[in-house]
This record gives C-alpha cells, sequence and structure tokens, in this order.
C-alpha cells in the first residue's frame, strides 16, 4: 500500500550511486581493496582495533561465538527482548540460549541483576543487546563478566554511532557486531561489522569467514600469494565490494543523520507528550548517545496492540512491533522450558511496546502527522 508515513526509509544519494558505478566498472566485484578500506574506516569510527566486514549480522555474531570458544555444552545469556538473529547465533553453535529480564519498562535493555541471577557452571557468555540504540550499562555487565570469567558480545544491531562515556557501542566487550541491514542507520542493503580489540579474536575470524582459508584471491590476484591452506572449516561469511562501497558513503552519513533522528526523537517525545500522554515512552534519561535507531512506545497496559497497529495502518501510518519475544516462538519454547526463568518485565513491553516511524529524511510535519493518528487510534481503542 502506499503509506502516508512508512516506519522506516533509506537516506541513499547520487554518492551511493557512483561509488557503486566505480566498482562495476572495476571489474573486481568480490572482497577486496574497496572492503579492506571500508574495514579501516570503520575501525577508525569506533575506534576498535579490528573491524572486519561481514555477509550480515547474524553471521556476524555466529563467528563471535565461534571465535570465543562457544559450542555444546555451553550457555550464553541475552535479553528475550531482540530479533531472534542473537539467539539463532547462539545456537548454530550447538550451545544454548538463557533469556535474562531487561531492566524496567523505561529501559528496554538486558538486566545485570537479571545476567547474575542466570548464571551458572556452563555459561559462557553474556550476549547484550544495544536495543533501539540505547546503552545497556555496560560497566556492570563487564563487572559482572569479569567476576564469573565470562566473556561478552555486543549485537550492536540497532547501535551504529552510538556510545557511552564516550566510548563507542561495540567496543565494550571483547566482540561486538553490527547490522547494516536496508532499515539501520548504515545500509549496504545486507551486511554487517564485527569489531574486537582482541587481535586473536580478529584472525580467528578473517579464516573463518571465508572457508578457513589463509589466503584469499584477492591476495592471490595481487601477486601477494599462489596458493592458499584451509585451517579450518569454514563459512562463506565475505561482504562484496558493492556492498563495501555503499558502506563507505553510508558512513559519511552517519553523524547527521544519528543528529537528525535525535531531533525527531525530541519532537516526538515533545508533542507525545502533549497531545497523548497516555502513551509512555522509555529511554526518556539517556544513558550515553543513542543512535536513535527506532522509536519505540508502550500503549496503556491492557490495550489492543493490534487494533491500534490497524488504525495507525488505516490512517496511513506504518508501525510495527520490535519485538515479540523469542522465548515466545515455537522453535525455543523447549529450551525456555529447560530454564524457565520469569521474564515479567519483557513479556509487559512486549504485550504493550508499539514501534513509530523514525527515518533522517522524515519531516516535522510528518512527526505530527504521526501523533496525531497515534490520538485518534488510542480514543478507538
Amino acid at each position: 500500500m502506499e503509506w502516508r508515513v512508512p516506519l522506516a526509509d533509506v537516506n541513499l544519494g547520487p554518492e551511493e550511486l557512483e561509488a557503486v558505478s566505480a566498482v562495476i566498472r572495476s571489474g573486481w566485484l568480490t572482497m577486496g581493496a574497496v572492503t579492506q578500506a571500508f574495514e579501516q574506516e570503520y575501525a577508525q569510527f569506533t575506534r576498535g582495533a579490528y573491524a572486519l566486514a561481514i555477509t550480515n549480522a547474524t553471521a556476524a555474531l555466529h563467528l563471535a561465538c565461534l571465535a570465543l570458544g562457544i559450542g555444546p555444552g555451553d550457555e550464553v545469556i541475552l535479553p528475550s527482548l531482540t530479533f531472534v538473529a542473537s539467539a539463532n547465533a547462539i545456537g548454530y553453535t550447538g550451545a544454548v540460549p538463557v533469556f535474562a529480564d531487561i531492566e524496567s519498562p523505561d529501559w528496554l535493555c538486558l538486566s545485570p541483576r537479571a545476567v547474575e541471577a542466570a548464571i551458572t557452571e556452563k555459561t559462557k557468555a553474556i550476549m547484550v543487546v544495544h536495543y533501539a540504540g540505547y546503552a545497556c550499562d555496560m560497566p556492570t555487565i563487564l563487572q559482572i563478566a569479569r567476576k564469573h570469567k565470562l566473556t561478552v558480545i555486543e549485537d550492536a544491531a540497532h547501535a551504529v554511532g552510538a556510545s557511552l562515556n564516550g566510548k563507542a557501542l561495540g567496543t565494550w566487550g571483547d566482540v561486538g557486531c553490527f547490522s547494516f541491514f536496508g532499515n539501520k542507520n548504515l545500509t549496504t542493503a545486507e551486511g554487517g561489522m564485527l569489531v574486537t580489540d582482541n587481535p586473536e579474536i580478529a584472525e580467528k575470524v578473517r579464516v573463518l569467514r571465508s572457508h578457513g582459508m589463509t589466503t584469499l584471491t584477492w591476495d592471490r590476484f595481487k601477486g601477494h600469494a599462489s596458493t592458499y591452506d584451509v585451517v579450518a572449516q569454514g563459512y562463506n561469511y565475505r561482504m562484496d565490494e558493492l556492498r563495501s562501497a555503499l558502506g563507505r558513503e553510508q558512513l559519511k552519513r552517519i553523524p547527521s543523520g544519528n543528529a537528525r533522528r535525535g531531533e525527531l526523537v525530541a519532537l516526538y517525545r515533545q508533542l507525545l507528550s502533549e497531545e497523548v500522554p497516555a502513551l509512555s515512552l522509555p529511554f526518556q534519561e539517556e544513558r550515553g548517545q543513542s543512535s536513535y535507531h527506532i522509536m519505540p512506545a508502550l500503549l496503556p497496559a491492557g490495550s489492543d496492540k493490534h487494533a491500534f497497529m490497524d488504525s495507525m495502518k488505516a490512517q496511513g501510518i506504518q508501525t510495527s512491533w520490535h519485538y515479540p519475544p523469542v522465548h515466545r516462538f515455537s522453535a525455543y519454547k523447549d529450551a525456555y522450558n529447560c530454564r524457565p526463568t520469569p521474564l515479567p518485565v519483557t513479556d509487559e513491553v512486549a504485550a504493550r511496546e508499539v514501534t513509530l516511524p523514525l527515518y533522517p529524511t522524515m519531516s516535522d510535519e510528518q512527526v505530527g502527522w504521526v501523533v496525531q493518528a497515534a490520538k485518534t487510534a488510542l480514543v478507538a481503542l
């Protein structure tokens, strides 16, 4: 349908078109010099020692788990209020995802207290998710990890350009994984990046992302090698030059794009508090600098979420739900039932959360339309 205000929109221009065209003209489309440049620029952007371009964030999370030695018999603690890819990546290794609750309806990130309560002798790692681009309580979580000798993976899919205490999200833990999916702050259509300060982890990921090979086609093309060995059972998780070219141009847009998102969020908060006070907004008191990836709002308790979303749709406003909790999915019920820790805050938030439109090319007028549509939708409930 034709949306009056879509949930998200891409922010692309002639620069991206020219960058992709230049790759096509070059005749080299697989992982090569453009991807290496993208990796170097992303490492500088996050101030991480190593950045490795990956085919998507799910693959990056999978490689992070493998590089940290996570496997059968291990448990990894994570929130259930996340995209299912977080849990899937853990499961790919044979490990078990263990769901812990989020902090509160005001802060929809993994609760350090719930993490510590979920730790057992099988726990190998903690996977935090910086929901909507807002920071988890990383100092406390790292303190817990050190106390119990656990590694920390940051699912920073929402957090390109976000930081805490001046340090980029994705660089606090052992590994950080970013998403460049089509609706993200930085998009390469599909794609992701893995960031780490650990040279051993970086080397493991570098080998595993390309079939376990010691050298790549680009190395042989440039005359740096004539053959290769295979030292591990790896994967084809490489990023191509076309997407890397997109990523390099998109990276330049992050400061202005995230700033505009912040302006829109501030306008939403002002107008909703005036016009629709029954709709509550998490993250009112910011912790660090958000990337403002999405605009979550909580309906009044007991509201019919689907009726609200249908009303918004009828008014031309696209909304979404971030997220149906993973522990409620059929594929994860058995895993959850093996460790049935109550997740009352997660369940409450999931029942009430609706995501409103947010993207950097959105106008102030469109925010007003969304707010008025929400007011109408709530009255009709």
